[in-house]
């Protein structure tokens, strides 16, 4: 992967997470509407998004399956009382570890881990990062390959 597609695939992750804190506040009626809005307010055309599109279209047609594994994955942990922004960043990762097997978990983790960073607090990362290392555990695949499947 080249560094332009890094970088924009970065990009989609922090539009992704950014869509999908505002849509846990207030889902829209209108989805495509919505999202046609939100992608107008960000610095690049709607195609530089193409990666971070998919993902929130993948967390919300997939969300009671990857909410109910926080659920599980997030020991002595309440659901509701988990932050916002940590919430949308889960969903993002976790989408990506489940259902994307062409991007290997590590770089999912590793991605969720740098954008608690820079939108949440210091003690996200770790929160985050516990989260997360144990879905790995479940996979049963190599965290550091994609795959074709």
């Amino acid at each position: 992967m080249s560094k332009g597609q890094f970088a924009q695939r970065r990009d989609g992750r922090v539009a992704a997470m950014q869509y999908l804190y505002a849509w846990s506040l207030n889902s829209p009626k209108n989805i495509a509407e919505d999202l046609r809005v939100f992608f107008e307010t960000l610095e690049q055309p709607r195609e530089h998004y193409a990666f971070g599109e998919e993902l929130i279209h993948g967390v919300i047609a997939n969300i009671t399956d990857i909410d109910d594994r926080i659920r599980t994955l997030a020991h002595n942990w309440e659901f509701e009382r988990i932050a916002k922004i940590d919430l949308a960043i889960l969903r993002v990762a976790m989408f990506e570890m489940i259902y994307r097997k062409d991007i290997p978990p590590v770089v999912s983790i590793n991605e969720a881990i740098d954008l608690s960073k820079q939108f949440s607090n210091a003690d996200a990362k770790r929160f985050i990062n516990g989260i997360l290392d144990r879905l790995k555990d479940l996979l049963g695949r190599d965290a550091r390959k994609a795959t074709e499947e």
